[in-house]
């Protein structure tokens, strides 16, 4: 199949069922860089092609009385401007020292900005933007990412479409030219029953001009589920939170995949590509049931030299190694040219066409 595509140096994005892969780590580092450095391994080990993180500063990105809005009986900080005060230590020469590292394994390095000065320092570390959902409607940002000319993912959980709508155009109009949206559900973690993955190929037919992907929130099963499921409803870039450890608390880990998780997932993904590969059949490998499981003219009875064959005489049987069924009509009329016996599989070479 042909696919729209953006050309990455370690990926082309395009193609549902060889999905470019974002590991989010987010701050599941929690301030720990030796771990942040073991989760791009890991990462790149379970098959992702980019590990991502999370750049913003406490200040920056909430008040002070922000609510909380996951599962606290998962995570239990009460407020956004607290919880992001635990993991916001990370500095400009931080994410430099990542990206390099992820250089050095040969996966891309990602962080997506929630402030304007961290899209200035990101930009030459990474090959493209990312947007989170709760900014799509932030259009200074959008404008800012959107201004570097690199491809733009924006995730749209807890949007309506002309949310989106708006966010893709203000995007072009900034200056982007490849845009990826990504269907996304802002539950930490999604129930089942909410992943509406059926917006997948809403987003395609709604933005035609855009890729579509999906960043997801499901608690993963033994292959991820809504993974599988998203890339075969047509979703090319896949983003879910990664961590070492899946039992540690905390907002990103328990809804989170491991390296386990992921190279399963990697594992049926490439079962996938296999089952779907493609668009013309190489009908060398059906050959033997093309000679033996299809039919041939077959005699119905034992038949004289000069006899004519009517329809009652002749019966299609397999093999496919006389005259096919095909030819059915154009045999009835002919003679036989020989004396057969009942059973005979015809050939040309049997029958001849009466001077009548």
């Amino acid at each position: 199949m042909s696919y729209r595509s953006i050309k990455l140096s370690t990926h082309t994005i395009g193609d549902p069922l060889n999905p470019y892969i974002i590991a989010e780590i987010g701050v599941n580092h929690e301030g720990d860089k030796k771990l942040a450095k073991r989760l791009i391994r890991e990462a790149k080990e379970g098959g992702a092609h980019a590990a991502k993180f999370q750049s913003y500063k406490a200040g920056k990105i909430a008040s002070k009385d922000s609510p909380a809005y996951w599962d606290q009986t998962k995570e239990k900080t009460d407020s956004q401007y607290k919880l992001f005060l635990k993991y916001d230590s990370f500095e400009p020469e931080d994410y430099q020292e990542l990206a390099e590292y992820c250089q050095e394994l040969g996966i891309d390095f990602l962080s997506t900005p929630f402030d304007l000065d961290a899209v200035d320092f990101l930009d030459p570390l990474m090959p493209l933007f990312k947007i989170a959902s709760a900014d799509i409607t932030n259009i200074p940002l959008i404008r800012k990412c959107a201004s570097k000319k690199k491809p733009l993912i924006m995730s749209t959980g807890g949007s309506s479409l002309p949310e989106i709508e708006n966010a893709v155009q203000t995007a072009k109009a900034a200056g982007a030219k490849d845009i990826v949206l990504l269907h996304c559900v802002l539950n930490y973690p999604t129930p089942e029953d909410n992943a509406q993955l059926g917006m997948i190929p809403v987003l395609a037919r709604t933005f035609p001009e855009c890729l579509i992907g999906y960043s997801d929130h499901v608690v993963p099963d033994e292959t991820i589920s809504a993974l599988e499921a998203s890339i075969l409803l047509g979703a090319c870039v896949l983003e879910k939170h990664f961590t070492h450890d899946k039992s540690l608390p905390g907002n990103d880990h328990y809804h989170a995949m491991d390296t386990i998780d992921l190279a399963e997932f990697v594992r049926k993904a490439t079962k996938y590509r296999t089952l779907v590969a493609g668009e013309s059949k190489d009908l060398a490998k059906e050959e033997a049931a093309r000679k033996h499981a299809r039919r041939s003219i077959v005699l119905a009875r034992d038949m004289t030299k000069g006899e004519i064959i009517n329809e009652n005489d002749i019966i299609a049987k397999r093999p496919a190694h006389g005259i096919s069924p095909l030819f059915w009509d154009e045999v009835i009329g002919m003679a036989v040219a020989q004396d057969l016996e009942d059973d005979t599989v015809l050939q040309w070479s049997m029958i001849e066409r009466t001077s009548g």
